[in-house]
């Protein structure tokens, strides 16, 4: 979210809507003049409670496009569907390759030599929406769990922000589950040596 707020991008941040109210993002969006809200999943005794109090939150400011960044609760089918196509998130591995928890363990764990991180559409399954861009970093020898985490961090920080870009330019187009992006200098993958 920071990354996002920060790029200066052709956006307005229309508020910054948090499940946990300790999430140091709300504190950084209060100190620069944003919306920031709770909605705490804690105070709801169903998913879909929750999630209609969080679209209730969302729509009173009536986003074209809602970005996840570090929220980690799985939403309902009925919400997924209620922002399709106009909801992304970033995700700390090359997707379709270690959907859930747990990416950087896992790809040290089975020895890739590439790890990365994807942008890309919320859907209802998991972790396998259109892919807006993705950025790979190599996996080094005697990387750390903690290690990898950071270099994949850094990319997050920058594709992120990129395509939320194409989306306010109007760049991206989804095409049979595929994502187009047009216009030129619109590469949809890069890799870093660090």
């Amino acid at each position: 979210m920071r990354a996002i707020v920060e790029a200066e991008l052709p956006v307005r941040v229309a508020a910054v809507i948090s499940n946990d109210p300790g999430a140091a993002g709300l504190t950084y969006a209060r100190a620069k003049g944003i919306l920031a809200e709770t909605v705490n999943h804690r105070e709801f005794a169903s998913r879909e409670a929750f999630d209609a109090a969080l679209a209730a939150a969302i729509n009173a400011h009536a986003p074209d496009l809602v970005a996840l960044a570090g929220f980690m609760r799985i939403l309902t089918d009925g919400f997924v569907q209620r922002y399709q196509g106009r909801m992304l998130n970033i995700h700390p591995s090359l997707l379709p390759s270690f959907t859930g928890l747990h990416t950087h363990r896992r790809a040290l764990e089975l020895g890739v030599k590439i790890h990365g991180c994807t942008v890309h559409f919320v859907t209802p399954r998991l972790d396998h929406g259109p892919i807006v861009i993705q950025a790979a970093v190599p996996v080094l020898p005697g990387d750390s769990e903690e290690i990898l985490a950071a270099r994949v961090l850094r990319q997050e920080h920058r594709i992120y922000p990129q395509a939320v870009r194409w989306f306010a330019e109007g760049r991206i187009a989804l095409e049979n589950g595929i994502v187009r992006v047009t216009g030129e200098g619109a590469p949809q993958f890069a890799f870093s040596d660090r």
